[in-house]
């Protein structure tokens, strides 16, 4: 078995790994890294060209499989889950593995179909969706390997480990990693099934090793519903207050959440921006979207701005969840507070943000602009009324317990982020560069 560690390991995004056993090669993921990315779909017309996008490492640098002379060999692309930085640049690369199939589950599937339209890119993949806790034949040179989607819980719908089960042993992929065991939409993670692949074996694990140096569990989404029951409670009061909220457009149960605690304060509930429809309108393809009948989605400029002039003219009469948690360019957030905007916030307003700033700079940078702004005009801030979606030591530790694999290797952050996860694996006797592997962009480990 040969793992070639292609993007994510030496910075948060553009998730991708490939795994060569005998004369077959398999992929597992394909993000984009463009700080920001997540809400640029804002703009009526964006378009990223590969070229482009190389220039300014937005996708893995996939062309080491061409140096290895595996391109040609890869016979599947396995998706783990819906978020940018494991999909988000797969449209951009998938010319290059013609008629290769690509496996994920229905919303992720979905997602990704928005993504290759949105792209403008002809692909003749076969998009092959799957659901959690089952198993795949793919065809190989000689024969045949399974694939199996295991349920995970992380901050968005429909996430799963993807177990490659080979006659060299188990290649699972642990990204992104968080055992939510209260999860408030859909099921809990699969620990039975964990176990029972440890018991047989697996030979190398990635893990999402980001949250490596902390050793408190972050809270479940219960938790998360509880903050914003209580961020709901201490906003402005009075008829003449808007009412804004902004998280992650893909977390789907967050969203669900926020409609939940919304409904109570009886305002009319409108989603705003396009990377929400793109989502909410994907979840709802696959039947995966319990609050579709109690919102209005507004997806093109000319309807946010239509329903931005109603907000302005009657403020306590929406609750309006909207992009720009990040501070992003050309979000809904980022164009009120340039005065780019119909709405203008004013004097007691409300502003939650569900959600934390990614860590990179430009990210950093830029909600801290943001911020500013809004501060200035006098809006009423809740910060980080969030819990995250990646594990702590403690769940790298439940999995390397549920697992028992020969290797680990940490990913999904920089150098200095997994470093501590190496020193982590020491307790249960991995060795540095023997059976632990701090890997970098580019890197190929043999075992």
């Amino acid at each position: 078995m040969e793992i070639c560690t292609i993007g994510g390991f030496e910075e948060v995004g553009k998730n991708m790994t490939a795994v060569k056993v005998d004369d077959d090669v398999f992929i597992f993921d394909c993000g984009f890294f463009l700080p920001g990315i997540i809400e640029l779909q804002e703009t009526e017309k964006i378009g990223y060209s590969l070229s482009g996008l190389r220039r300014v490492g937005g996708v893995p640098d996939d062309r080491i499989l061409d140096e290895l002379k595996w391109k040609d060999k890869v016979r599947a692309i396995f998706i783990s889950h819906a978020h940018l930085d494991h999909v988000g640049g797969l449209p951009f690369l998938l010319h290059r593995y013609p008629d290769v199939d690509v496996f994920a589950t229905p919303f992720t599937i979905k997602v990704l179909e928005s993504l290759i339209e949105d792209s403008k890119i002809v692909a003749n993949n076969k998009l092959r969706m799957v659901n959690s806790n089952s198993v795949h034949e793919v065809k190989t040179s000689n024969g045949k390997v399974k694939v199996e989607f295991v349920n995970a819980t992380h901050s968005t719908i429909d996430c799963s480990y993807v177990v490659l089960h080979t006659d060299e042993g188990a290649f699972f992929y642990a990204l992104d990693l968080k055992f939510d065991n209260h999860s408030t939409l859909g099921a809990p993670p699969n620990y039975k099934r964990l176990k029972e692949i440890g018991e047989k074996g697996v030979k190398a694990v990635v893990i999402d090793a980001l949250y490596s140096s902390t050793d408190v569990r972050p809270g479940g989404e219960k938790v998360a519903f509880g903050l914003l029951e209580d961020a709901f409670s201490k906003m402005g009061r009075g008829a003449d207050k808007a009412l804004f909220i902004t998280t992650f457009s893909s977390h789907i149960e967050r969203l669900n959440n926020i409609v939940k605690i919304g409904q109570k304060t009886n305002r009319e509930i409108i989603f705003l921006g396009r990377s929400l429809a793109k989502y909410v309108l994907s979840a709802i393809k696959v039947g995966k979207c319990p609050f579709r009948e109690n919102v209005k989605i507004m997806k093109y400029r000319n309807q946010v701005d239509s329903v931005l002039k109603k907000v302005e003219v009657d403020r306590g009469k929406y609750l309006i969840v909207c992009t720009g948690h990040q501070g992003e360019q050309n979000s809904i957030l980022d164009r009120i507070s340039r005065g780019d905007s119909v709405f203008k916030f004013r004097e007691g307003d409300n502003l939650i943000f569900s959600s934390s700033v990614i860590p990179t700079e430009v990210n950093i940078e830029a909600r801290k602009r943001l911020d500013a702004k809004l501060r200035k005009m006098g809006v009423k801030l809740q910060v980080d009324v969030h819990v995250h979606g990646h594990g702590s030591r403690e769940d790298m530790r439940e999995i390397i317990n549920l697992l028992k694999p020969e290797h680990v290797i940490p990913a999904h952050g920089t150098q200095a982020q997994e470093e501590p996860f190496i020193e982590l694996s020491q307790e249960f006797g991995y060795k540095p560069h023997e059976t632990s592997h701090l890997m970098k962009n580019g890197d190929v480990l043999k075992i």
